[in-house]
């Protein structure tokens, strides 16, 4: 069932940027009276198809790309029997280069308002929701890789890039991940030091979601849920409780617990909670796994912005085009041999992996926001068989007024097509690689 919750989602998110990717491409050429054959969603095998006026709309069994076929134009078909004859008035190669050019643009266009249109719906109907820094005001928690940067536990982070900090969460920002010479300024002890970020810092957490928190806020807490014949309900721990102490430790923090736990892991021990204003002595058995069964209850409170439609417009677009500054960065940093390839990119399998195993709208149509710019980016690359690669012979026609012949570019095209293809199972199978291992 996860399985299948994962693939509805990103076959469902596809079709939706896919569809409106190729309706871009349609409408503007239908706009320049361009003769659109075939319009799809998918590829063949043919699952549905009804034609309408002179176009086809189909749809494919294969839900991991679309096209559009306009008359005139060499594309990823590769049918250029029409070309050996004399343009005709509807044909693409009949119409002016800037024409071309608008209905090349067309898909990365709509691409990108449809990003822009999602993320300030989402920011003007859900607002914002974070973690002020002064929330943080015990310090972090350092993990493996928070320590390699040179956090230690305790630290109280006062500024990102020499910027004071105001959200929690812009610690892992991507102007920090993938920014040149960014470095945070801590709080030691009462003494400020620079901590700068590795140019490798995003290779190192890109495989593992938990390592991407390299370090987190040090948490106070209080019992939650109890789980019902648990060892923390057969100890008499009860909702509400404050931990003060285990085996003699102290406890004022969920790492401490968490590390006093592993330390006790199968043992009986003595524990302490404040309950009701009164310290109450107790007896636990730690489970093997080092836990006691109950949910914590953190004591941080999140602050939460509202935003009006002319505030979440801005804010909206700013977040739409952060995903395409993020991914500059990212191409800079792996051709800089800072990041490899295999650890940032993935293919369908990665992203069904993003959408999760359990549905959230909220999360859905965020990650299908971030999917549309990224579409839009990756389509503005010149590569052959791209919409990129159209726009630079396009460009260089209206440059040079030379328009490049029509055997060229069908060579072309079949060399982004042996790139696009090569590039693909590259994704499917570091996708594969990184699953088994």
């Amino acid at each position: 069932m996860d399985i299948l919750i994962m693939a509805g989602q990103l076959i469902l998110g596809l079709t939706i940027l896919v569809g409106l990717h190729e309706l871009g491409h349609m409408l503007a050429a239908k706009w320049f009276g361009m003769r659109v054959e075939k319009y799809a969603i998918g590829f063949p095998p043919k699952v549905l198809s009804k034609k309408i006026g002179e176009t086809e709309y189909m749809l494919g069994l294969i839900p991991l790309g679309g096209f559009v076929k306009i008359s005139g134009m060499v594309d990823e078909s590769l049918d250029t029997e029409t070309l050996k004859q004399e343009p005709q008035p509807w044909e693409f190669r009949a119409k002016p280069a800037w024409q071309r050019l608008i209905v090349m643009m067309g898909g990365i266009i709509v691409n990108v308002i449809t990003g822009i249109v999602i993320y300030v719906a989402l920011t003007y109907n859900y607002g914002e929701s974070y973690l002020p820094a002064s929330q943080a005001k015990f310090g972090v928690v350092a993990n493996e890789i928070g320590r390699e940067i040179g956090f230690q536990t305790g630290d109280k982070i006062v500024a990102v890039n020499g910027k004071e900090l105001e959200k929690f969460e812009d610690v892992y920002s991507m102007d920090m991940l993938l920014g040149r010479d960014a470095y945070y300024t801590v709080d030691r002890n009462g003494q400020r030091i620079d901590l700068k970020v590795p140019a490798d810092l995003m290779d190192k957490v890109a495989d593992n979601k938990e390592r991407m928190l390299f370090v987190q806020p040090r948490v106070p807490f209080e019992v939650g849920e109890v789980i019902s014949n648990s060892a923390a309900a057969k100890a008499g721990i009860q909702k509400g409780d404050v931990f003060k102490k285990i085996a003699g430790e102290n406890v004022t923090f969920f790492n401490e617990l968490q590390e006093a736990l592993q330390k006790n892991s199968g043992k009986k021990v003595p524990i302490e909670v404040e309950r009701e204003g009164k310290i109450q002595p107790l007896t636990a058995q730690v489970n093997e796994d080092g836990t006691l069964g109950f949910y914590h209850k953190p004591l941080l409170e999140y602050a939460t912005r509202d935003y009006s439609l002319g505030e979440a417009i801005p804010a909206g677009t700013n977040q739409a085009f952060g995903v395409i500054t993020a991914n500059l960065k990212g191409f800079g940093k792996i051709f800089r041999g800072e990041v490899s390839a295999s650890k940032s990119l993935s293919g369908p399998i990665g992203i069904a992996q993003i959408f999760g195993d359990t549905f959230n709208w909220y999360k859905f149509w965020s990650i299908v926001g971030m999917l549309s710019m990224v579409l839009a980016f990756m389509n503005f690359l010149p590569i052959p068989a791209l919409d990129g690669g159209h726009v630079a012979f396009l460009t260089y026609e209206i440059v040079s007024g030379r328009k490049p012949s029509d055997n060229f570019l069908e060579n072309a095209q079949k060399v982004g097509m042996v790139i696009l293809l090569g590039l693909m199972a590259f994704a499917i199978f570091n996708d594969v690689f990184k699953m088994i291992f």
